[in-house]
């Protein structure tokens, strides 16, 4: 049961967030899974075994299990389309049903996670003020075109916005403290965005809860941006449409996540990307 490593969103062959890739004919105990996962060190790991005409999938973190994450699935989707060849792969989540698609474009892997359903609403003042405190940051750093939102597309992000692009790259945060208030209010990520143009962002992700300091991309939380951006008609998104979000940038893993939306809220939201084999 040897894990893959492929880094998915990929920039230009480079950069990307890795992930655990295990493909196997049953899922380990939830203690093996963990450990897999602890040992790999990456920010999460992807369990698949077929089931039926799907897969049963599982995520763990370094430190726990997490109902969904989007760069694992993407990971997965390229793994499974080179051992299956491309198409789409129906997956049997913990909470929730979703699909991912492979397919090569002039021989690189690419993978399409469609979210499971989402859902947004305005941030809790409290819990804004608390996490800004965390980030050494004040509501005056704070972009009002895009207020603070909880996002959620299978798991809970905070999404705060900055106007000062300085700021983002100087993000840093005590980690203790940060993933003990992230375990109360269940937060999966906070998101910290930078406006680079309507159709493209600018992003960092704390992943304490996790117990890794930052994502350099994440697939779960570009979802649950394009739900809560549909939920804000954010340059008329309630018609469809798609953006990009550029991530890890800031810590010299590049990557890009491109995230399609229907327009209707509270639906299902495409991201995708590139992958590249570790």
């Amino acid at each position: 049961m040897t894990p893959l490593r492929i880094a998915s969103f990929s920039a230009d062959g480079s950069g990307g967030n890795p992930a655990g890739v295990v493909i196997s004919d049953h899922l380990p105990d939830p203690d093996q899974m963990q450990s897999i996962a602890a040992e790999l060190g990456f920010s999460e790991t992807a369990f698949a075994t077929p089931e039926g005409d799907a897969w049963r999938v599982r995520y763990y973190a370094p430190v726990g299990e997490v109902a969904f994450c989007g760069h694992a699935t993407i990971a997965l989707g390229a793994a499974l389309g080179a051992q299956k060849g491309a198409g789409q792969f129906d997956l049997n989540l913990r909470d929730a049903k979703i699909t991912v698609d492979a397919m090569q474009e002039s021989g690189v892997w690419q993978a399409a996670l469609q979210s499971p359903e989402t859902w947004s609403k305005p941030l809790d003042d409290e819990l804004a003020v608390q996490l800004l405190s965390l980030f050494s940051l004040t509501r005056e750093d704070l972009e009002p075109m895009l207020p603070p939102t909880l996002a959620f597309a299978g798991v809970k992000h905070a999404v705060l916005t900055l106007k000062d692009r300085t700021k983002l790259a100087q993000m840093s945060y005590p980690f203790e403290p940060m993933r003990a208030l992230m375990a109360e209010h269940d937060l999966v990520t906070v998101s910290l965005l930078y406006i680079n143009g309507p159709r493209l962002f600018e992003a960092r992700n704390a992943f304490a809860s996790g117990g890794v300091v930052e994502d350099p991309a994440t697939g779960a939380a570009a979802a649950a941006l394009g739900g809560a951006l549909v939920d804000m008609n954010w340059d008329g998104l309630r018609t469809g449409g798609s953006f990009e979000i550029s991530q890890g940038v800031d810590m010299g893993a590049p990557s890009r996540l491109t995230v399609n939306v229907t327009g209707r809220p509270g639906a299902s939201v495409r991201v995708s990307g590139a992958v590249r084999w570790m």
